[in-house]
Parts: C-alpha cells; structure tokens; sequence
C-alpha cells in the first residue's frame, strides 16, 4: 500500500530510509516546539495553548504536503516570521495578537488564491537555474550559522560574532558547545563511512554523551543562566484544555486599534517573507535532492505551496503565527527521503508531540545542531555545479550576492532579492535585457519598492 500511494520505487527509496529521514528532520525541527512558544508569549500568548497550536498545524500542513505533493517537506511556524509577529506587530505597533492573527489568516486565504491562479508557480519557474542553485548553496550556509549559534559556538561580539570560550561557563556553555563539536564529527564518521541514518544517530549520540557529562558532574543545570537539565522532565501530557486560549481567536477582533492601511501592510509584510522563505526553501532543497527538471522547475510545485498556503490558515486559527515549509526538511533528504512518507512520518510525530512535548522538547539545540552544520555541508556541494567562468559573470554575480546574503543577513528572501535585483540589472546593463523572464522584471521593482517603503 505505502508503494503504491508513495511510489517508493520510482522515487529510489524504501520505508525504512524515508521513516528514518521522516524522523531526522523532526528532531532538527523539535526546537520550534520550544522556541516558538517563548517567542510568541511575550506578545501575551499563553505558552501551552501556542505549543499544542504549532503541534497541530505542523501535522496539518505536512500532512497535507504528504498526501497532496507527495513530497518529503516538512511545515512548521516558521522562525523569523513568529519573531516579526510578536516584537514588531505586536510589540512594536501595539496591535493585538488577535488581530495578528488574522492577517496570518487572510496571507494564508491570499496564497491559496495565488496558488490556485498558478502565480506563485510561475515565479517560481521564473527563476533562472543559477539563481536556483545559489539558493541551495546559500540555505546550506543559512543554516550551518543557525546550527553553529545553536550548538553556542557562535556568539556575539564587538565583531558582531565570534567563537565561543570553551573554557568560560564550562560546566554550562562550553561543555555544549564541546559536545556539539563532537557530535558534528560523529555525524560527519558516520557519513563518510556511509551509514544510513547517520544525521539521526549522530542527533542521539550527542544527546546521549550530554546525558553522562551530566550524570559525571561535567555538565550542571542552571537554568538561571539557560541550562537546564537534558533529561526528560516527564513523558507525557494529555492537557489540551489551553488550546481553547488561542482556538478562533484570530476572528475576536478589534480593529479600532488598527487602521485598515496599517492592517494591509502587516499582512503584505506576512505575505512577502512567507512567499519567498517558502520558494527559496523549496528550490534548495529540491535542487540538492535532484528534484527539479531539465529546465529547473518543480514538477509538483503547485500543490506543494497550496498545502503551505492551507497550513498557514489553518495555523492562525488554532492559534500560532505563519506555518511554512521548513529548510530543516533538507536534514531528511540528505538521509535520503524522496517521497511524502517522510513528510508523513515527521507530520505523525509533530501530532504524537501533543502528547509526548515533556519528552520531545527535551532535546538540547546542541544535540541537533551538528545535524543543521553537517547539512549545511551538504547543501553547499551544489556550488561545485554552478559555472563562474568569465562568459557567465552576469549569472555568477548575482548568483554569488545571494549566497552571500542569506547568512549575513539572516534571511533566505534578503538573499533571494539581491539575486533577482543584482541578476536583473546586469542582464540589462549588459546587454542581454531579452534574457530575462518578464516576471523578474516585475519582482525587481517590487523589491526595490520594498526596500524603500517597508
């Protein structure tokens, strides 16, 4: 049965290679179920409520990519877009986590009727294969720089980052931070020495030596400085009661405090950062995983975004900030996922984290850490493959600008927009103005009309 809805063998995989990569992007994913909660409370959320919230949308909104793609991502609330949420909507503005919500809402109802007119497709197909394979390199050292201030190697400094003291805090910082060190070279052993699931072992390796500094004395919970204690404080929890906190929510509005200008900025903004968050995510992953055609599309995108179009809708009515597909989901492909079974097998557990989040939001960020970092190898080999000859400059600028970008800046769509820009005007400058796909045109002055307005 699993064959013939997933077709494994067309996709030269089996169950067990896409169960194993189907729970290796679920624990590199595990942390949102800590994090965004925290972030979210702070714009006066209640914490359990936005947990049991992201838990469901995640399950609905990878399901949905499962059953309707057939596709190995993964959705979850999406870092950056929760953060936008609660510090400059809410905080910042003073608008209502209701009404932020509901513009979550109205992206979401906004994307499915994009998707629908096959408008997000046809930017995506827009996007010349430089760009697109730049966007892989650039997302592989996006997230090598989350793993690396995950695993607390990278901090801050007067020169913006640096590497941590190991010998500072030992007993807390730098005992993690060693231990992700590790745990990057057990899973790199592991991958060298062509063991399947060797990102999944190398998440419970770390996890596990973690466990005995602690029971050693080496490594001492203190959560007054952020360490808590690595193992489980309990196994399961089966109080949904909060959910009832966020559920609908996004519907009991107010829009006295708002003006209607003010309210079709936010969800514009939403809107922006999800689109191309969501389309450089895909091109990356896709492109590393050799799931694009001759011509660089992808065959099955379109009911790949309408399932993150109905995940974020969903997602602001039970009561979190916008779900999209997550770059985490390039962990399980590099394990081998090709097909929606992994995408299922993650969305099961992201729905069984309602019951078990005690246990699943114990895992320390320096044990999945060494997994993002590692990936993040792995997704920059496509560098190998882009030509930066003389004759292709006007590809290979641009194409190195958004490599370039997307760390530094902390963003896939700041990278994605100084590619289309850069790619655009060189094209033109250059001469070779007939090139250039009209779409890109289009983008480039929405671009440059963001950085000016927004």
């Amino acid at each position: 049965m699993l064959e013939k809805f997933f077709k494994l063998k067309e996709n030269n995989t089996n169950v067990k290679t896409e169960i194993t990569a189907g729970v290796t992007t679920f624990m590199t994913m595990a942390y949102i179920l800590a994090v965004n909660p925290s972030i979210l409370s702070e714009a006066g959320m209640d914490a359990n409520a936005v947990l049991i919230a992201t838990c469901l949308a995640s399950f609905i909104g990878t399901a949905c990519m499962a059953l309707m793609a057939n596709m190995p991502f993964a959705l979850s609330a999406g870092m950056g877009l929760n953060a936008y949420m609660a510090y400059t909507v809410c905080l910042g503005q003073g608008i209502s986590w209701q009404i932020a919500l509901f513009a979550v809402f109205i992206e979401g109802l906004v994307f499915i009727l994009m998707s629908l007119t096959n408008m997000r497709e046809a930017i995506f197909n827009a996007i010349p294969v430089s760009l697109k394979k730049a966007v892989s390199v650039g997302i592989g050292l996006f997230i090598a720089f989350i793993g690396l201030q995950n695993a607390g190697l990278a901090v801050d400094s007067s020169t913006l980052v640096t590497i941590t003291s190991f010998t500072e805090n030992f007993n807390t910082k730098g005992i993690c931070a060693l231990l992700a060190v590790i745990g990057l070279f057990v899973t790199a052993i592991l991958h060298i020495r062509n063991v399947k699931g060797g990102i999944l072992y190398g998440i419970i390796i770390t996890w596990g030596l973690g466990m005995v500094c602690q029971l050693a004395g080496i490594y001492v919970p203190d959560p007054a400085a952020g360490a808590y204690s690595l193992f489980p404080s309990g196994i399961v929890s089966a109080d949904f009661s909060a959910l009832g906190n966020t559920f609908g929510q996004c519907f009991n509005i107010d829009f006295s405090a708002v003006g209607i200008f003010n309210f079709i900025v936010i969800v514009f903004s939403f809107l922006f950062v999800d689109l191309f968050d969501t389309l450089g995510t895909l091109i990356g992953v896709c492109s590393k995983a050799d799931m694009l055609d001759e011509n660089g599309r992808m065959p099955k995108i379109k009911p790949a975004l309408m399932s993150d179009a109905i995940a974020t809708s969903a997602g602001a009515i039970l009561g979190t900030s916008t779900t999209t597909t997550f770059v985490e989901s390039s962990a399980g492909v590099a394990v081998g996922g090709r097909t929606g079974l992994t995408a299922i097998t993650t969305g099961v557990l992201f729905l069984l984290a309602t019951l078990f989040s005690p246990l699943f939001t114990s895992i320390p960020s320096f044990a999945t850490a060494p997994a993002l970092i590692f990936v993040g190898f792995l997704m920059f080999e496509s560098v190998v493959s882009m030509d930066f000859t003389f004759e292709k400059r006007d590809e290979a600028i641009p194409a190195y600008l958004c490599i370039l970008a997307m760390p530094l800046f902390y963003s896939i769509s700041e990278g994605i927009c100084l590619g289309i820009i850069s790619y655009t005007v060189l094209k033109a400058a250059t001469g070779k103005a007939k090139e250039v796909n009209p779409i890109m045109y289009i983008l480039t002055v929405l671009f440059v009309l963001k950085y000016i307005f927004l």
